[in-house]
């Protein structure tokens, strides 16, 4: 098995392992007036007495938007990708960030009124520059140009999550960031070292 394809595999295996571990779910409310405000996001809220910091918020909101154009750029050259290796990591890519995608949209609404916007703009999360150059890419430069645009996507995803990692409050949203520090290095290496 050629190392890159193997390389690909070990990333894919402890990203789909990092994505399948356990949920929490937090108690069932005590009166049925906390049931109608806890709504289905609370599924995936973090733990009671873990408050969220303004840049806890900031973060998650910034990862969402990320997220969504890492989604965009995958599904954008998906079907037109030659390289089996490239194939496979940009399918683990876009699982690994649905999953996050919906996480963090899960927490975001119990931060309070007008907090799950906070911060949510999509600088830096890919312009369309990188979309129409994706677009714009024959056949044969199309895994090329998704392996430029998705490596440096995924490098500022991991300098986001290193800096929440340093700053943030809510212990379960480090954790999600060192996550996607460490996967998100993980694919730029493997976006990076293939042809």
């Amino acid at each position: 098995m050629p190392r890159a394809t193997l390389l690909t595999c070990l990333v894919v295996a402890s990203l789909l392992t990092a994505c399948a571990g356990p949920t929490e779910r937090p108690p069932a409310p005590a009166s049925p007036a906390a049931s109608a405000t806890a709504g289905p996001a609370a599924a995936g809220a973090p733990p009671a007495g873990a408050e969220m910091s303004g840049i806890d918020v900031v973060f998650l909101s910034t990862m969402v938007g990320h997220s969504e154009r890492t989604l965009q750029i995958v599904r954008l050259v998906r079907d037109r990708l030659r390289d089996d290796a490239l194939r496979t990591l940009a399918a683990a890519i876009e699982a690994t960030e649905a999953d996050e995608l919906s996480a963090m949209r899960g927490w975001l609404p119990t931060t309070g009124p007008g907090m799950s916007t906070a911060g949510h703009d999509h600088a830096g999360h890919g312009d369309d520059t990188a979309l129409d150059r994706l677009r714009a890419a024959s056949d044969a430069d199309v895994d090329r140009v998704l392996r430029e645009v998705l490596a440096d996507h995924q490098r500022a995803a991991a300098g986001l999550a290193r800096a929440q990692v340093d700053v943030g409050r809510n212990e379960r949203v480090r954790d999600l960031a060192r996550r996607i520090d460490q996967s998100r290095s993980a694919e730029v290496e493997l976006l990076r070292g293939t042809p």
